[in-house]
């Protein structure tokens, strides 16, 4: 990061530079785990405190659950909940039930806000192997009538082997609560297929996610 009379500076690994008025800086958290007793009563711990647990949220010793952040599985309050709600069932509900932690939607309350579930294009095809990409970028219809210049980019990752949506990533106003409903269709398996055969609700932005019908086509230079 480059300080300049007029702002910031940040050099990024691809050779690109991004120059904004503030930076932010995440580094992630530690969980909070020292003083409770773990080792007293022989809990093992991840090396930066994060209580070791099984699928079932059960620690090292049988008696003990742990569930939410100081697992450090997902850090996310309604995580935290399914979490607490399958060790009710499997401990006093008699139903063994483990949440499964796989695909879920998340998002960032920025300015644009994003909302992602599933895999980003990269790690798709590192684990999926070959992948179709859908996206678009544009300006929404209530942004073009005051000549606001706010715009959308939503793209898909679609598995080619069996044309199931593997990713979802928005950019935009209501990204969050978009991504939310799309969850459910991703973490589900959905097809791009299904998708297309979703009729559209005019004019809103989430239509996109049922109307893009060209694969996108990387430019050869």
């Amino acid at each position: 990061v480059e300080k300049t009379e007029t702002g910031l500076i940040s050099h990024l690994v691809n050779g690109q530079t991004v120059t904004t008025e503030a930076l932010m800086l995440a580094v992630g958290r530690d969980p909070y785990s020292d003083g409770l007793g773990c080792e007293s009563v022989g809990v093992a711990r991840e090396a930066n405190g994060a209580i070791k647990v099984d699928a079932f949220s059960q620690t090292s010793v049988p008696s003990i659950y742990a569930v939410g952040d100081v697992t450090n599985r997902m850090n996310l309050t309604p995580v935290a909940i399914r979490e607490g709600a399958c060790f009710a069932a499997t401990v006093f509900g008699g139903t063994p039930m483990a949440f499964d932690h796989d695909t879920i939607a998340t998002a960032v309350f920025s300015q644009p806000p994003t909302g992602t579930v599933g895999l980003s294009e990269a790690d798709a095809r590192a684990k999926s192997g070959p992948v179709d990409i859908y996206n678009t970028t544009f300006r929404p219809m209530r942004y073009v009538m005051p000549n606001e210049e706010t715009r959308m980019l939503m793209k898909l990752v679609v598995r080619q082997s069996d044309d199931v949506v593997i990713g979802c990533h928005i950019v935009g106003p209501d990204a969050a609560e978009i991504i939310q409903a799309v969850g459910i269709a991703v973490k589900h398996g959905l097809t791009k297929a299904q998708f297309d055969a979703t009729c559209a609700v005019h004019p809103t932005v989430a239509e996109e996610l049922v109307t893009m019908k060209e694969k996108w086509v990387p430019s050869v230079a």
